[in-house]
Order: structure tokens, then sequence, then C-alpha cells
């Protein structure tokens, strides 16, 4: 293996983990260990902060530099980077940034690569004014604190303005299409939460490594449930008279949480403050639909419908 290919290889194996033992460096690249202590010099040189420790247990692994190295990405990594940025207008003043990282990511990639991005800025463009903005330093505070499983500190403001203090650790970071949201283990209240960054304050401390805890259930599932559906006070489960590929189409992830699909449709379990607001959703659905639960709610429901009837007949005369 050729020494620029060698030291290409160890940055790589670098990024992929927090650390990595000298010896096991050696073993993977297939050199000694002084060859290894060569090339991280090397890195260095280029601008990478190369952590050593010594001792039997000593080994190497990248730390904040001063200014910002040549970055090493292979093809899925550089594409998942562009793909990324067509949620960029979800972060203030961002949109400018993320179409200058567009083309210096065209200019550099091989044609195979191109070809594939050739549709990416326009589809960009029309995102970049989509989904509720959030401060970048925030956003890249709590994406570093899931990496290196640390703990966070922040005031966070609820839907009816109130702010508290809240200690954390956070797991993952999810975007929905529209909103942000940090899924975190609650240290206060012992349990996992769901906050939408929008509304962390700017000042955020780290705390202690800790080792993260498993979520009951998948992340996605457990975001939908959190943001469509526990929050409210009224609930409702309906069914969507249509096939899940016109589902994954017309029905945004925010609209509730799927519980089940076969061949009559997807069943939905749905969340909003008052009767309206649960049939709006529906609507918003675009399809036929089945109230499968609470049996209470069909009065409401009719009533809304009456009056929409009414109002469509009368602007017709």
């Amino acid at each position: 293996m050729k020494a620029s290919t060698r030291v290409l290889r160890l940055l790589s194996l670098l990024q992929a983990r927090r650390e990595w033992p000298g010896d096991e460096l050696a073993e993977r690249l297939e050199v000694d260990v002084r060859t290894i202590r060569r090339d991280v010099d090397r890195l260095r040189e280029l601008g990478y902060a190369i952590e050593a420790s010594s001792g039997p247990g000593g080994g190497y692994r990248l730390g904040p530099g001063t200014r910002t190295p040549p970055l090493l990405l292979d093809d899925d990594e550089a594409l998942a980077v562009a793909v990324a940025l067509g949620a960029a207008g979800t972060v203030a003043n961002l949109q400018a940034v993320a179409l200058r990282v567009l083309a210096k990511l065209d200019q550099l990639l091989p044609s195979r690569l191109r070809r594939r991005l050739g549709a990416l800025a326009g589809v960009t463009l029309s995102l970049l004014d989509r989904g509720t903005a959030v401060d970048l330093g925030v956003l890249t505070t709590i994406a570093a604190a899931c990496r290196d499983e640390v703990e966070l500190g922040f005031e966070y403001g609820d839907r009816q303005g109130q702010s508290t203090a809240r200690r954390v650790q956070p797991l993952r970071l999810v975007h929905t299409g529209r909103v942000w949201y940090l899924v975190a283990w609650d240290l206060e209240r012992e349990g996992f939460r769901t906050f939408r960054v929008d509304r962390v304050a700017p000042k955020l401390t780290r705390g202690a490594r800790f080792s993260p805890r498993e979520l009951p259930e998948d992340v996605a599932t457990y975001v939908s449930r959190s943001i469509a559906v526990a929050p409210y006070r009224q609930q409702a489960r309906v069914l969507l008279h249509a096939s899940p590929e016109a589902i994954a189409e017309r029905v945004p992830p925010w609209i509730g949480l799927r519980e089940s699909t076969d061949a009559s449709g997807s069943v939905f379990v749905i969340g909003a403050d008052s009767a309206e607001a649960l049939a709006a959703l529906i609507v918003h659905a675009g399809v036929e639909f089945t109230l499968l639960e609470p049996a209470e709610l069909a009065a409401p429901l009719q009533a809304i419908a009456a009056r929409l009837q009414r109002g469509a007949t009368e602007q017709r005369s």
C-alpha cells in the first residue's frame, strides 16, 4: 500500500471511531506501530488535531483543532451530505452557506456521483424556505453531544412559553421535514422526552459522559407518538382508505402515528386539542376515512361537516 493511500485509510479509520489503540491501527493497515506514528505526524501537518495517549492501552483519536482541515468522505457520505443540505432552510441564515457547499461538492465529486446529484440544486432551492428555523450553534452543539455521549443542560420553552431548566442525556436528533427534534433522557423527570430544537435557548452547557439508554421502540415511532398524539387533549383512531404508496405520498409523518396497514388501508392515531383540529388533520390526509374510535367524536365531526356543507352551499348561491 502506498504511503499516501495508507494515510488516507488511517484518517478514515480515525473518523469512524472515537478512539483506536495503536497496535489495532497497525494491524488494520498491516504496518508496524512506528509507521503509524509517522502517518499520524503527516496528518497533523495537514491540520488534523490527533490526540495520543501513552502506556499499554495507548492509542489515537481525532480532537478539535485550531483550523478546519480537509475532510475525507466516501461516496455514500458525500451523497448524504448533499441530501442533508436539502433541509438547510430549517437552520437560520444557512441558505447561502448551503448553496456554496453544494457548489463545492458538485465541483469536486467524480462524474458518477455528480450525475446522481444533478437534479439536487433545483430540489434544494424549493426546499430551503420550508420548516422552522433553528440556531445553527444549538443544532451543532446538540449533535456533538449526541456523538460524544455527554450530558447537556439548557433552558427550554414549552408550548405555553414557560421556560424551564433541563438536564438531559441526548440520544438522537430527528428532522420531520418541518421541525428538528431532540430525543433525550430527562435526568430530573427520569424518562425519555422529545424537545423541539427551536425552543432550546442558545446557551447550552456540556456535562459528564454517560452510557446511552435504549428507547423502548424505534426512534421514528417514538417521535411520531410524542409529537402527533401524546401532547393533545383529544385523540382518535381512523382508518385511511388508501394504498400504502398513496399514504406515504400524501400523508406527512406529523399527521399521526401509523399503527397498522392492510388491504383496507392504514390505521392512524391522531391527536389535537379540539374536534375541529382533528377534522382538519383528517381532511389534510386527502383520502376517504372511517372513524374507529372514540364513538363520541362522530357527532362533532358530523356537525363540522354540516357546517362546511352549509357554507359551501351559501357561497354557490
